[in-house]
């Protein structure tokens, strides 16, 4: 009986530090609970994306809530295992079935722009290549921009939360803008 109040009791202290209810919903700031996903959250924040897409928009399945949710808690799974073993990559790569889903999910956005005839004649071969290739072989910084490694931003601070009432200054950009003065 001691033994299984302990594994409860550690389930749901992980549970609460690990911050699992906020992943069921849409908040980009779910994303950054892991500091390794703070650069890809910042080139989001700096992309055109961030005024018509958050992170599931583009990064789970849309068909069905199901397959939604599914998709989050295996590829979450997978997500926190590599980076509670700190085996996280530099640059983190999509695997395949995320790939299908970002994919799909252009498409489902942007449906327009592959299957209006307007385009035909835009590029050479475009209107062929359309949905016969991956999206981001042509469109390489959408949304997240040149730099995707941990190491290439240098000082790449996590973001505050969004309903914070107060601005919060690191004590060495407030000496450097007491210092302009």
């Amino acid at each position: 009986m001691f033994f299984i109040a302990v594994v409860i009791g550690l389930g749901l202290f992980m549970a609460r530090e690990s911050k699992i209810v906020s992943y069921l919903s849409d908040d980009p700031q779910a994303c950054v609970n892991c500091h390794v996903m703070t650069p890809v959250y910042n080139s989001w924040m700096h992309s055109s994306h961030r005024e018509w897409a958050k992170c599931n928009d583009c990064h789970v399945p849309h068909n069905n809530v199901f397959n939604k949710y599914y998709f989050k808690a295996k590829d979450g799974l997978y997500h926190a295992s590599v980076f509670t073993a700190r085996a996280e990559p530099d640059v983190i790569k999509m695997k395949e079935a995320s790939q299908k889903v970002v994919q799909q999910n252009c498409i489902r956005c942007h449906v327009q722009q592959v299957t209006q005839v307007k385009y035909n004649g835009w590029l050479e071969g475009h209107k062929e290549n359309r949905t016969g290739r991956q999206c981001w072989s042509c469109h390489k910084q959408v949304p997240h921009g040149k730099l995707h490694g941990l190491t290439t931003v240098k000082f790449n601070i996590a973001p505050l939360p969004t309903d914070q009432e107060e601005l919060v200054i690191p004590s060495w950009m407030e000496n450097q803008l007491k210092n302009k003065d």
